[in-house]
């Protein structure tokens, strides 16, 4: 039960934090557009996101809180805290003096990352100033991670959970001052995002006061389990790498495609990754401690079902999402995002990327399905090597797109790529024994995809008939789209019939029965 209202705690900020973060997504494609104004503040961004993703959350939750949490059991508070304290100096002085680096060659960095940004009056300058602003977002946001680790660690997660929502409405009250005081909204939105990372750290940096956590910052030293940190980080930071080593080489290559390139991605990546963010963090948070169960108790066959269940299930979800994106890849962006700056012509660019992203959809999913089958037998190696030879062709499909499909090649080549990830898993996994499709999973696939047919097809039908009765809603090539309320309604009313249909197909067919969602949470608890 411990772990249900923890997994609700944190499942609860994670939903609230998708829709302030779709919210801050919406404005700024009304004020900001997605021309070379936008493109400057997302690379921006891009760059300390970039860095913590790399050497802060992933890294410090497999790193950080282990250790912490065994010394707090066998020494006590005390000893663990002087060793909170020893992390929090070594990774602060690293963090300022990368951080002023970075800032001072900062032209230099950009000019390899934005390359094409060059070749645009201007935008290069920019580029720099807003990123000099928010790079050190980095320095707090990572020293947040590790207040999260500490608070995790004596069982506090809603405060740590409750941080990305401050970061959300940060930047929406940055970027709405911006606009009531007719200024840039770019410069504030960085502005913003240097601010939210300071109230991140001070939103904390109280809770940890409140439990005895206060830290003390003093000259840093590499103690024994300060090390042990640093090894046990290597292999994640690693891993971690190749994942954003491949959002840079996306991004590289939409600065030379055309102005508005990388914000078309980036609308268009955000709106593909929700239902990515609900399932996945769903299916990963149930599965790996029920596998790890299964394999320390010597029991296979149940690992085995288990890990079928989690594909079942993945599948169940991602297959409708993912065509669903894709058949109202139009409908969804207008109702999103066609306001203010954002003209028809982004409409449809966007649009066309959201259906290259949604035909990976699934991939990113079962990657969470797939990967712990390697984690809980201590194998962290094969995934880093399947993610590697990800990147490899991600890169390649970019590089033999690029003349010909421009920024919608980028999206294919992610979804391609993701693909080739997810199909050395599961051969790896099935020579090694430890994934064998029984027959509810065979038979159950081919009904999946039926199911989704058939909702695809509700849903063509419902958009044709939208049109002959309201004419071009959503609206056409080089037009704007009809009434904010109409589409909305229209576009409510499309997913929920689709919905129906797939639910019912679902039911008819007898693909999957949907109690098996509820036992794999009661197991996994």
């Amino acid at each position: 039960m411990t772990l249900l209202r923890s997994f609700t705690t944190v499942g609860s900020f994670t939903m609230l934090s998708r829709v302030t973060g779709l919210i801050r997504d919406v404005l700024t494609a009304t004020y900001l557009g997605a021309g070379a104004v936008a493109d400057a503040f997302f690379i921006a961004f891009q760059l300390p996101n970039l860095f913590r993703s790399l050497f802060a959350e992933g890294a410090f939750s497999a790193g950080f809180v282990p250790i912490f949490t065994q010394i707090l059991a066998r020494e006590g508070q005390s000893k663990a805290k002087q060793f909170a304290d020893d992390a929090f100096a070594v990774l602060s002085a690293t963090l300022l003096l990368f951080s002023i680096v970075m800032i001072i060659i900062m032209p230099v960095v950009l000019y390899v990352m934005a390359p094409g940004f060059a070749d645009i009056p201007g935008q290069m300058e920019k580029t720099t100033e807003l990123a000099r602003i928010a790079f050190p977002y980095l320095f707090f946001v990572s020293l947040t991670s590790l207040q999260s680790g500490v608070l995790n660690a004596f069982d506090r997660f809603a405060v740590a959970a409750a941080a990305p929502v401050l970061l959300n409405i940060t930047l929406i009250a940055a970027l709405l001052a911006g606009i009531g005081s007719d200024g840039d909204p770019a410069t504030f939105l960085a502005w913003g995002v240097f601010v939210a990372g300071v109230v991140q750290f001070l939103w904390l940096a109280q809770d940890c006061k409140r439990i005895g956590m206060r830290f003390q910052m003093h000259m840093p030293r590499l103690t024994p389990d300060v090390k042990t940190l640093l090894a046990r980080m290597a292999p994640v930071v690693f891993g971690a790498g190749i994942y954003q080593l491949n959002l840079v080489v996306n991004k590289m290559v939409a600065t030379l495609i055309s102005a508005g390139a990388v914000s078309w991605l980036y609308y268009a990546d955000r709106v593909n990754l929700l239902p990515v963010g609900v399932i996945g963090v769903a299916v990963g948070v149930a599965l790996v401690p029920l596998l790890s169960r299964n394999i320390q108790n010597g029991d296979e066959a149940a690992a085995l079902s288990n890990q079928n269940r989690a594909i079942e299930i993945c599948l169940l979800f991602t297959l409708p999402a993912g065509a669903g994106i894709a058949m109202l890849a139009e409908p969804i962006t207008s109702v999103l995002f066609e306001r203010g700056a954002f003209e028809p012509s982004d409409r449809e660019a966007v649009a066309a990327a959201l259906v290259a992203f949604s035909i990976g959809l699934p991939a990113y999913v079962l990657n969470k399905a797939l990967t712990p089958g390697f984690f809980s037998r201590g194998d962290t190696r094969t995934p880093v090597k399947a993610a590697l030879a990800a990147f490899v062709l991600n890169v390649v499909l970019n590089l033999a797109a690029l003349k010909f499909l421009g920024h919608i090649g980028i999206a294919l080549a992610t979804s391609l790529s993701a693909w080739l990830n997810i199909l050395i898993l599961a051969m790896v996994l099935h020579r090694r024994g430890h994934l064998v499709m029984d027959k509810r999973l065979t038979w159950g696939i081919p009904k999946m995809l039926v199911a989704s047919g058939l909702m695809c097809a509700a849903l063509w039908y419902g958009a044709q008939m939208a049109v002959e009765v309201w004419g071009a809603v959503f609206g056409a090539p080089g037009q704007h789209s009809g009434s904010f309320l109409k589409r909305t309604l229209i576009l409510t009313g499309l997913i929920a019939g689709g919905g129906i249909v797939y639910g019912l197909s679902i039911l008819a067919t007898g693909a999957a029965r949907f109690t098996d969602l509820r036992r794999l949470r009661r197991q996994g608890n």
